[in-house]
């Protein structure tokens, strides 16, 4: 945007008896602002040229370290006997190793600690979940093939 431009669009500003304009281009932002006597005030920021941004690359996960295990605490909303399994990564969840395999764990069935209960895919690595509790599952609270966050809740447990 040249000086000419920004003049023209000073005046039609002026002219329009808008308060305060701002316009943001790729290079330029221009903030006009006219009081009540109508005086302009130009604020020009240009940003700087032949700075290339840096493609932000994330190196790949081999395995899943073994301070990201699940996360087990007390469900105080369903009822605090329940124990939840939480997600230890954010990716895919999978209830099931392929499509045409069974599911790992469904309500009702009984899980050890090391007892896998689902898979969550991340950066196309397939990590196995484990239970890390002893018990029965009495509610899956993710639906399959679904995102889920570090620490999202995944089952909810019945230890006795």
């Amino acid at each position: 945007m040249d000086l000419k431009e920004i003049q023209n669009l000073i005046k039609f500003v002026a002219k329009s008896g808008a308060s305060e304009v701002k316009l943001e281009m790729e290079d330029v932002k221009i903030t006009i602002r006219t009081g009540p006597e109508k005086t302009e005030t130009t604020i020009l920021h240009q940003a700087p040229l032949g700075i290339p941004q840096m493609p932000m690359v994330a190196a790949p996960i081999a395995a899943v370290p073994a301070e990201a295990i699940p996360v087990v605490t007390e469900e105080n909303d369903e009822s605090s006997k329940y124990i939840t399994i939480t997600s230890p990564i954010i990716g895919t969840f999978y209830r099931r190793p392929s499509p045409d395999k069974p599911l790992f764990a469904e309500i009702g069935d009984n899980v050890t600690p090391e007892s896998i209960v689902c898979i969550i895919e991340a950066m196309k690595l397939f990590n196995e979940i484990e239970s890390e509790v002893t018990g029965k599952i009495v509610k899956i609270l993710v639906e399959d093939s679904s995102p889920v966050e570090f620490g999202q809740p995944l089952f909810l447990v019945d230890p006795s």
